[in-house]
């Protein structure tokens, strides 16, 4: 459930007496989780607040999948936050965030991840992630009830083109938070901030992490008694994945624009993506969970499933050009149901108005299948 309210910091201490409270920048990684836990350790009430842009729908792919249903399925955020016994405020800023995808000053990075320009929402021209931080800290401090300064996760060194040293001052300044903001586990390596000097945390106390290297992050979880958290060298961003960076570029060119809606970005993490004409693409389901998952989305899309052999749910991304298209593309998805060694294969056809037909196909050959017609 996403919260519609705003948060932030309001710029003067407060002049109740009260346990000194921080807002935290929770991701649901193991760098945020030790953050929280840091400052928590001296005394500080915290809260946290996680923004969803879409690209991170932890334990999505792995509740719809057959073979992922060991995994958690879980938003590690809101996991993070019940070990911790904190609050968590989610925010959904999907729409705000595409300019930062479509349009990334500093470009890419390996794939489709514009990590750099990521950070640089983050504070730049008075940035949602923590500006909406600081605004709900105003409207809360009218009765004395704000927050002092924010925390995050940040480690210098570990991040080659978003965390490091010349940009920690860069992200504060622009930010609007300048020395509120306090960075527990690389803070030794950093200049003192507001919380510091006042005492209210003891800088002996926060931690000198540099580096990619997560040694001293897992000893210190440890310490605190944090038998399980997230991959910690990992991430839940699907833009730094190869295939789904592909899968979107692809989305991007047969549309002949870049845009995207949510739906979009959600389906290119489901099925199987095959483009064997330039006006329409193939989503083939792979599993059970996965045919389920893409049945929400009939009513918006051309379908095709075989009914003579067991065989996977498809959506029509495009259209087709006329009858013969559509018999293609029926022996194409007929090739990976289980009647791919049959002579004939009953496959219907239902248009996204209602209207079905049932169209008789010889599965395609796997030699007939390119391999550039596969998108991921």
């Amino acid at each position: 459930m996403f919260m519609t309210q705003t948060v932030s910091l309001h710029q003067t201490a407060p002049s109740v007496s009260r346990p000194r409270r921080a807002l935290a920048l929770v991701s649901g990684g193991l760098d945020s989780m030790l953050a929280v836990r840091v400052i928590q350790a001296q005394g500080i009430e915290v809260e946290g607040v996680n923004f969803f842009t879409g690209f991170c729908v932890e334990g999505h792919t792995h509740a719809i999948r057959e073979r992922d249903r060991k995994k958690p399925k879980r938003n590690n955020a809101l996991w993070v936050a019940e070990q911790l016994g904190i609050k968590l405020h989610i925010i959904d800023i999907s729409q705000e965030y595409k300019d930062v995808v479509l349009h990334p000053r500093y470009g890419y990075g390996a794939h489709m991840n514009p990590c750099l320009d990521c950070k640089i929402f983050m504070v730049n021209q008075a940035t949602l992630m923590l500006d909406k931080a600081r605004d709900l800290a105003d409207a809360r401090a009218a009765d004395g009830d704000g927050f002092d300064f924010i925390i995050t996760g940040e480690v210098v060194g570990q991040r080659p083109k978003s965390q490091r040293k010349w940009t920690m001052p860069v992200i504060a300044r622009e930010s609007g938070a300048e020395d509120r903001l306090l960075r527990p586990l690389s803070a030794r390596n950093l200049d003192e901030t507001l919380p510091e000097r006042e005492g209210w945390v003891d800088r002996s106390k926060l931690y000198g992490f540099s580096g990619r290297n997560r040694t001293p992050q897992i000893e210190l979880a440890q310490a605190f008694g944090l038998e399980e958290f997230a991959q910690p060298a990992g991430g839940c961003c699907f833009l730094t994945d190869e295939s789904y960076s592909k899968k979107l570029g692809d989305l991007w060119q047969a549309r002949g624009e870049r845009d995207y809606e949510l739906d979009d970005i959600m389906l290119l993490k489901v099925g199987r993506h095959l483009r064997p004409r330039p006006h329409f693409k193939l989503i083939i389901s792979r599993e059970e969970g996965e045919s389920q998952f893409l049945r929400g989305y009939r009513h918006a899309y051309d379908s095709l499933e075989t009914t003579s052999h067991g065989g996977p749910l498809t959506l029509v991304d495009g259209h087709f050009a006329d009858q013969a298209e559509a018999e293609f593309a029926a022996a194409l998805v007929a090739r990976f149901s289980q009647g791919r060694d049959a002579g004939q294969v009953t496959v219907v056809w239902r248009q996204r108005d209602g209207v079905t037909r049932d169209l008789q196909v010889r599965p395609m050959a796997v030699d007939d299948v390119p391999r550039d017609w596969y998108l991921g």
